[in-house]
C-alpha cells in the first residue's frame, strides 16, 4: 500500500527549489527571501477547482502584494499546459511544472488518494505559507478553491 500525502509541518525549513516556468523565468525559494510566500500545490489545470483556485487568487492579487505575499502555483502538468492556462484565466503568477513530481515530494504532498471508492496516487491539495526567512508559517490541507485567497490574508 502506497503512503498517503503528508504535508511537511509548521515550523519546518522548506526544502529549496528552483524551476523554470513557461515564461522562461527561473523561480527559487531564494527569490522570495524576505517576504512572504504562498507556495500552492494543485493537482490539474482546467480542471473545475483547481480553476476556482487560480481565479480567487488573481483576483485578490493586489491584496496580497500588499501584504507582501507573493504566490507560486506547483502542479505535475507540463509547461504548454500552464501556459495555455496562465492565458486562459490572466494569471500574473508563475506556475511551476513539476511533472517528474521533485517539488511536490519534498513537500510530502504526494501519495495515495480515494475518490468515490478508487485508489490511486495523486497530489493533495495543499498550500504552505513561506515566511522570509524560509519557514513554513501555516499548513493549509484542503484549502477552500473559491475562497483560499481570504484564507490566505487571514493568516497574515
Amino acid at each position: 500500500m502506497a503512503p498517503k500525502p503528508d504535508p511537511l509541518q509548521v515550523g519546518t525549513k522548506a526544502p529549496a527549489f528552483r524551476s523554470k516556468v513557461f515564461t522562461g523565468q527561473e523561480v527559487s525559494l531564494s527569490d522570495f527571501k524576505g517576504k512572504c510566500l504562498a507556495l500552492y500545490f494543485y493537482p490539474k489545470d482546467n480542471t473545475t477547482g483547481c480553476s476556482n483556485q487560480a481565479r480567487n487568487l488573481q483576483s485578490r492579487i493586489r491584496e496580497l502584494k500588499a501584504k507582501n505575499i507573493s504566490i507560486v502555483g506547483v502542479s505535475p502538468d507540463d509547461e504548454i499546459s500552464h501556459q495555455r492556462f496562465a492565458e486562459k484565466y490572466g494569471l500574473s503568477f508563475p506556475l511551476i511544472a513539476d511533472p517528474e513530481l521533485r517539488i511536490i515530494k519534498k513537500y510530502g504532498v504526494w501519495g495515495e488518494k480515494k475518490n468515490y471508492g478508487k485508489v490511486y496516487m495523486g497530489l493533495q491539495r495543499t498550500t504552505f505559507l513561506i515566511d522570509g526567512k524560509g519557514v513554513i508559517q501555516h499548513v493549509f490541507k484542503r484549502p477552500k478553491t473559491g475562497e483560499h485567497a481570504e484564507e490566505i490574508l487571514a493568516k497574515v
